[in-house]
């Protein structure tokens, strides 16, 4: 295997490092482009001790299939870009998944018919839309993804933290969640501009963010797409729930034969054996250090080498 340092969008405002993992052997290549999560973050997808990216990239190349993953945009200009009332998924994600898209078809090495996008948590999310507004992908795969909205998972979360407080601090904090309720709840009957100029979380979320998103949900694209599509999940998932996401994916798109579903037991949202399974030490546990699954790695290395591609549907 060999890694290369790439730039991707070295011709744009944003220009972004990132590793191309290439297998060794000969012959055309499949390859995947990782897509991050919420929030900044670099391109092995690091957080505590774990780097999620950087285990599947080795995994995957390992297996034949070239990977190329890069620091996330607000990761490298977050500064610059955090201040920006008009900032959306697009801006922060999408444009960077399809220039890596492009980039990989460019490759003398890869079969261009064989580039798929993974992604993980809120990069899941977006794969669907990803692919339909230009990434045209040759299969989709949604790791610890959902088909609702950013802003009903975030509830849930808080829901789930507020659970586990003693009773003091379960009022001080119903109070807070109750306000970021009625701010959510109103989103969808500002207009954009509105929107641009209505703060939702902290000093810098705005209302458009969450509803430019919203507005654009996985599940639509995926109900219309006949490509392939792998959805994956840790039963221990504590940043998505299994009855509400996974279980969501699976009651709309069931009858799909395009679809196949893959859930984890002991495997948090991290794609890793759980420690302490629970959304208010999060933190804790992933300071443990630890390796994606090698059964996760090699179902997603079978069901690349499986699928047909789009051309050949």
């Amino acid at each position: 295997m060999i890694n290369e340092k790439i730039v991707l969008g070295a011709e744009t405002n944003y220009p972004l490092n990132g590793i191309l993992a290439i297998p060794d052997g000969n012959g055309l290549l499949p390859a995947v482009v990782l897509v991050h999560g919420s929030g900044p973050s670099n391109m092995d997808e690091k957080v505590g001790n774990i780097s999620p990216f950087k285990d599947l990239a080795q995994g995957l190349s390992e297996k034949g299939i070239a990977v190329l993953r890069y620091d996330k945009r607000t990761f490298v200009y977050g500064k610059q870009m955090k201040t920006d009332a008009g900032l959306s998924v697009r801006e922060e994600t999408i444009e960077d998944a399809i220039l890596a898209a492009d980039l990989l078809r460019k490759d003398i090495r890869i079969d261009s018919n064989k580039v798929f996008i993974l992604g993980h948590s809120m990069g899941g999310m977006l794969a669907p839309r990803i692919d339909a507004e230009g990434g045209d992908f040759a299969g989709i795969i949604i790791m610890a993804g959902s088909p609702r909205k950013l802003e009903e998972i975030i509830m849930d979360q808080n829901h789930d933290v507020l659970d586990s407080l003693n009773r003091f601090l379960q009022i001080i904090a119903k109070k807070q969640i109750a306000k970021l309720s009625s701010k959510f709840h109103n989103i969808y009957n500002l207009n954009d501009e509105e929107a641009k100029s209505t703060l939702v979380l902290g000093k810098y979320a705005r209302a458009y963010y969450f509803k430019e998103m919203g507005e654009h949900q996985a599940i639509n694209y995926l109900s219309e797409s006949h490509k392939p599509v792998l959805i994956m999940q840790g039963e221990k998932d504590f940043q998505v729930s299994v009855e509400r996401d996974f279980n969501a994916y699976r009651a709309s798109l069931s009858e799909k034969p395009n679809v196949t579903f893959k859930l984890y037991p002991n495997l948090n949202h991290a794609f890793m054996p759980s420690v302490y399974g629970k959304i208010l030490k999060a933190k804790k546990e992933y300071k443990v250090a630890q390796r994606v699954d090698q059964q996760v790695i090699n179902d997603i290395a079978d069901w690349i080498f499986a699928k047909p591609t789009d051309s050949q549907l």
